[in-house]
This record gives structure tokens, C-alpha cells and sequence, in this order.
């Protein structure tokens, strides 16, 4: 493989309260601002630490594991453009409309099968389409996998038996059209450790007041049941919102000790590793990355600019949270002493999604053929990584 390296660099901790299998306080507390990672030393990672495993994916965008090991992945299917994006009014490109969403199994040897396709999914061109995917917790006896799309006029979660129909458990998330383009989605889905489903919901883009608007499912990660209802003990009453001021969350994970983290894509100064508290402001639009307005929860990390960064997909593996990067083309390594190293700079391209496997191994999937990547004959890939 290609050298991967790593690179330490210091960030401040930001204070937060969890308790394992339960939901934290509710009410948002105040953090110190946190100094954005900018470089420092390298350091290698080992030669046989990186394998892989899949090749020749279409757009990979969710990743979850079944009781016996088996991955599930979802392709988003989107109406991919074979060049830059257009950026007058008018203009046009050529589009390759071949890709279909759909759901894949992927063994641990590497065994790729299409298990289903989903014609309800709204293929156009941006960052919609069949994103997040998450497995019931209870799936042994309940069989549940739950999926986040976009439909023609709002994003959905709903669950389904593998190979059935999805049945809509929660409708009317918004989503909002440019220029024939959907962009800031969110669409990641976790069962936290209270066996509860959560859910990141982007701002859309053009209406991103509706982060800070709590009547709206925008801009917010949300809380519910396995049936699609607001969960107990949620902050606001009646509602899925679990926190808000979000701009574009793609990340969710938790601790052992029970605490959550968000990544979050800024609009160009900061992105953002943040703990997550029921009911908190993270600011988005009044700010971006750390500030002193103590109504506003800081983040973790920063990173700037963001083409170190656009953190998407993360994981927790012991005391360290992973982020995947797209714009910046490796993965992080943020330690809860606050050390951050990364990897894997430049060597495979942009990074979508990072998972636990059951065996302890970090799964990691690129995302070079939505448009804004340089595939090689090989992408999308997922990646099998022995942790350092």
C-alpha cells in the first residue's frame, strides 16, 4: 500500500456528563473554546495495517454490522456528475444515471451481494439519496434494519425486513432543492446504547435558520423510538429533537462511559467534533467552531480550513473517537486526553464512513465516485484496519 501517515497535534477537551444506557442531563452547558487542529510531527503507521477487503462500490454511504458479522451497506444511488458542479445559472454537465440505490451484504472476506434495491429512493444529483442504515438492536428476533432516504418531497427514516418494502417511520424531514440539487442532508442513523434511534438531519443549505428553529426538523439530531416516537425523557416535549443548531451532522457515536459525538461540516472556517447533550445549541448559523456566547455548546475539535477535515462518518473504539474526511482525505484519531493524530492522508482518496467491526477492526468506506472524488479503477472501496 501507499505510505499512510499519522500527524499529533493538541486540541482542549470540552467538559461533558453521561451516564452508560441512559440518557444525560438535560439542558445545555457552557465549554471552554477549543483551539482548532492546524499540523504537527508525523509519524508512521505500520505496513499491514490497512487491507482491502471491497472494490468496484458505487457511492458507499451507510455501514452497519448484523449478529453474525455480516456488513450492511447502502449505495446512494444519486444521478452522479462526471464533472465539476455547476456553478452559473444555466449551465449543464454530463450526468451518468446508471447508479440505482440499493442495499449490499459484504462478509468479512470481502463477499459483496446486492440484497435489495429501493425504488422509492429520490435519485438526483447532490447529497441525498439512500444514505444512513442501522440494525435493531433486537435483530435476532425482531429483524429490523432501519434506513434514512430521500423521497421526492422530504427525507424519511423507515425500518424494513431485508428484501420487504421500507415502511416509513418518520416523514416531513425537510429537504430543499438548488438548482435541481439537494445538499446538507445529514443522514446518519445509530441505536445509542439506551436503545434508542438517532438520527442527523442537515439544514438543507438555503434555509439554514431552521437549525435554530425547534419546531423543525432541521438542523437537529433526533431521538425516537424503534417505532419512529419521540423517546422518553427527550428535552423538549412531543418532540424528536434531541439537540439543535446543526449545520450538516454525519457522525454520530458514543463512549463507553455513555457519552455521544457528533462530526459536523462547517461552512468553510471550522469543522467540528462536538459531545452531544440533550436539548444543547451548537450555534450553527450564529456560529461556527468555538466562541465565547455561552449559549452555545463548543466543540471538541475543530479543524481548519476544511480541506483537512470534513469529518462524516465516525466511530468510537475504546477512548479514541475516528472521523472519516472527505475534503481532507484521511481519517482522525481523537483521543479523550486530548491528543488528534491522522492517517491514511491522500492514500485512498475521500473517506465517507469509518464502523467497528465485531472483531475490533475499523471498516472504513471511500466515497471517490460521488462527483467530487478522483476514482481509481478500484472505487469505491471499503477498507479493513487493524487499530495502532
Amino acid at each position: 500500500m501507499r505510505r499512510a501517515s499519522f500527524l499529533l497535534a493538541l486540541a482542549t477537551l470540552a467538559g461533558c456528563t453521561a451516564n452508560a444506557g441512559a440518557p444525560p442531563p438535560a439542558g445545555p452547558q457552557a465549554s471552554s473554546p477549543s483551539p482548532a487542529v492546524t499540523g504537527a510531527p508525523e509519524v508512521e503507521l505500520r505496513a499491514d495495517a490497512v487491507r482491502v477487503i471491497a472494490t468496484g462500490l458505487r457511492i458507499p454511504w451507510g455501514l452497519a454490522f448484523l449478529p453474525d458479522g455480516t456488513a450492511l451497506v447502502t449505495e446512494r444511488g444519486n444521478q452522479v456528475p462526471t464533472g465539476i458542479r455547476p456553478t452559473t445559472p444555466g449551465s449543464r454537465e454530463v450526468i451518468d444515471t446508471s447508479g440505482v440505490p440499493r442495499i449490499l451484504s459484504v462478509t468479512p472476506a470481502g463477499k459483496v451481494t446486492e440484497v435489495q434495491r429501493l425504488s422509492e429512493v429520490d435519485t438526483r444529483i447532490g447529497e441525498g439519496g439512500l444514505l444512513g442504515i442501522a440494525v435493531s438492536p433486537n435483530y435476532a428476533t425482531d429483524r429490523w434494519v432501519y434506513i434514512y432516504y430521500s423521497a421526492a418531497t422530504d427525507n424519511r427514516i423507515a425500518r424494513l425486513h431485508l428484501g420487504e418494502p421500507p415502511q416509513p417511520i418518520l416523514t416531513g424531514i425537510p429537504v430543499a432543492d438548488l438548482e435541481g440539487a439537494r445538499y446538507h442532508q445529514g443522514g446518519r442513523l445509530a441505536f445509542g446504547p439506551d436503545g434508542m434511534l438517532y438520527a442527523s438531519v442537515g439544514e438543507t443549505f438555503v434555509t439554514r435558520d431552521i437549525a435554530q428553529d425547534r419546531t423543525n426538523l432541521g438542523g437537529k439530531i433526533l431521538r425516537m423510538t424503534p417505532e419512529g416516537r419521540p423517546a422518553p425523557g427527550n428535552p423538549f416535549p412531543d418532540s424528536p429533537v434531541w439537540s439543535y443548531g446543526h449545520r450538516n451532522v454525519q457522525g454520530l457515536a458514543w463512549d463507553p462511559a455513555g457519552r455521544m459525538y457528533a462530526s459536523e461540516f462547517g461552512a468553510g472556517l471550522f469543522d467540528e467534533l462536538n459531545v452531544i447533550q440533550p436539548g444543547a445549541n451548537y450555534g450553527w448559523p450564529a456560529v461556527e467552531g468555538a466562541s465565547s456566547d455561552t449559549r452555545f455548546v463548543n466543540p471538541l475539535v475543530s479543524w481548519t480550513p476544511t480541506r483537512i477535515a470534513s469529518p462524516s462518518g465516525i466511530a468510537v473504539l475504546g477512548d479514541h473517537v475516528y472521523l472519516a474526511c472527505l475534503a481532507g482525505r484521511r481519517m482522525y484519531r481523537v483521543s479523550l486526553d486530548g491528543r488528534t493524530v491522522e492517517a491514511l492522508v491522500g492514500d485512498y482518496g475521500r473517506l465517507r464512513t469509518v464502523a467497528v467491526a465485531p472483531d475490533g477492526s475499523l471498516w472504513v468506506m471511500t466515497s471517490n465516485r460521488d462527483g467530487r472524488g478522483t476514482p481509481t479503477g478500484d472505487d469505491d472501496r471499503i477498507l479493513r484496519i487493524t487499530p495502532p
